[in-house]
Formats: structure tokens, sequence, C-alpha cells
């Protein structure tokens, strides 16, 4: 079973450009976790007769959005999570549609779009909010089964994690409150399984900035992740970053589990 994972910055630009049918023919993902949709279902032309898919998208139009598209038929689906205290000056991060979660015989699957603290940091506290809100969710999910909790995490965990870490130390996306509020996935007994399979591999990144042929030179951050309970390690064959793939800033990643789940 592949799942994928795909922060697709706009999914009718994609389809559009034609990157989207290329990705699904070369890849044949069994799951594909989709972030920053920017749309809602009906909006884009897609042709997956194979598929069923499961939209969130934002309130406000073209804006955020998840989505998950499945070949297997989920037991269950599960929409963001109530939590009042996630509201700030640009809006309710409730009504962002920024996680979608399916449920399967044997794990949950969740796909997340983590709010961007922004360059002047003006949604750093309300992150610190949503970080705490998230794992709270998933330690709940995961009383009942293990959980696989996949997208774009908008931060570099490790100085390993982006090309020019001393430079970015305590801007957005590299500050100390955001990667600890990943350690505390860690500590809670997650496992970051591309770096279980790749512990020590440098220059591995998953979003390049379109300014000064950034991704030509792969000068980049890893901010897209898988994550898993600790219990699902033993039945992980691989994960792997595709930055092969154009077609958006970030590129797709996957992962690999045994057939028998």
């Amino acid at each position: 079973m592949r799942i994928f994972s795909w922060n697709i910055n706009g999914i009718r630009a994609v389809i559009n450009r034609g990157d989207f049918a290329e990705f699904v023919n070369k890849y044949q993902p069994d799951i594909l976790c989709l972030q920053e949709t920017k749309a809602r279902q009906g909006q884009a032309e897609i042709d997956l007769p194979d598929y069923e898919e499961f939209w969130n998208s934002a309130d406000r139009a073209g804006y955020s959005g998840t989505a998950i598209f499945s070949k297997i038929k989920p037991l269950a689906v599960r929409l963001d999570f109530d939590t009042p205290d996630l509201v700030d000056q640009y809006g309710d991060l409730n009504r962002e549609g920024r996680i979608t979660a399916l449920e399967f015989d044997k794990f949950f699957l969740v796909t997340v779009y983590t709010p961007n603290s922004k360059g002047d940091l003006s949604r750093l506290k309300i992150r610190q909010q949503w970080d705490k809100a998230f794992l709270k969710l998933l330690l709940k999910l995961q009383q009942s089964k293990p959980v696989i909790f996949c997208g774009d995490l908008n931060v570099a965990h490790r100085e390993i994690d982006l090309a020019n870490p001393k430079q970015n130390i305590g801007k957005h996306g590299f500050t100390t409150e955001e990667r600890a509020g990943f350690q505390n996935f860690l500590d809670a007994g997650f496992r970051d399984i591309f770096r279980d399979f790749h512990p020590d591999q440098p220059d591995q990144y998953t979003w390049w900035s379109h300014w000064a042929r950034a991704r030509e030179r792969n000068i980049g951050w890893r901010i897209d992740y898988f994550l898993t309970s600790s219990t699902l390690t033993s039945q992980i064959t691989e994960a792997q970053i595709h930055p092969e793939q154009t077609g958006s800033d970030h590129c797709p990643i996957s992962l690999t589990l045994e057939e028998n789940l």
C-alpha cells in the first residue's frame, strides 16, 4: 500500500497544467492526501473513477483546504476539530479546511495543512495553540488504533532539514517554538518516518522558494512529513521524497506499508 502526500498549492492549476494527471498515472497511489487544494469539490475537473474523494474546503474561496483520494473505502470520515481558542485576527482555523481524517480497519489516516506563522510571526501564538490541539486529537484517535498523519507541517525540525539553517534561525518555519511543537509529536511517541529510513541524509527537501532558482539549486526546506504511531514502524517498508515531480512549490512524499494492512 502506497500513501502519498502533496501540497499542490492549488488543485485547479495543477490539473490545468497536466501535472496532476501525470503524477497519478506515474505513481498510482493507493491513497493520496492533498493540502492547499484552494477549491471545493466539483470546481476542478477530476476523472479518477478508482478513487473516492473526501474534501475539506475552507469557507474562504481559493484558500487552504485539504482532501484525501482513496482507492480503499474508509470506515468513517472526520473533518477538523472544534477548538474555540483557534481564532485570531486572520480568522478561525477550524473554518480553513485544514484537517481531513479517514478511519480504516487498522489505522487512522490524517492529512493536515498546519497554519503558517507568517513572516512577521503574527500567527505564531495561534500556531502554538494549534500544535497542542492537533497533538491532543491524534492521541485521542490513537487510543482506538494506530495513527498515520501527513502533510505540510510548516516547520523544518532540525538543521539538516533546510539548506540554510543559520540564517533562518528565529524566522517563520524555523523558530524555537515551532520546532518544539514538532518535537512534542516525537516525544509523544510518533515517528518521523523519513528520518527513520534516512537519519543523516542531507539535502532532502520538499519545498523551495520561487526566488533565485531555489529549486534548481536545491536550496529548500523539508516541511512535509509522514509521522506514524510507533506500533506501525515495523510494517513500513519505505519512505521517500519525490523532487522530480513538478507542478507545485512542494513535491510529493510517500510511505509504503505492508499489504496486509
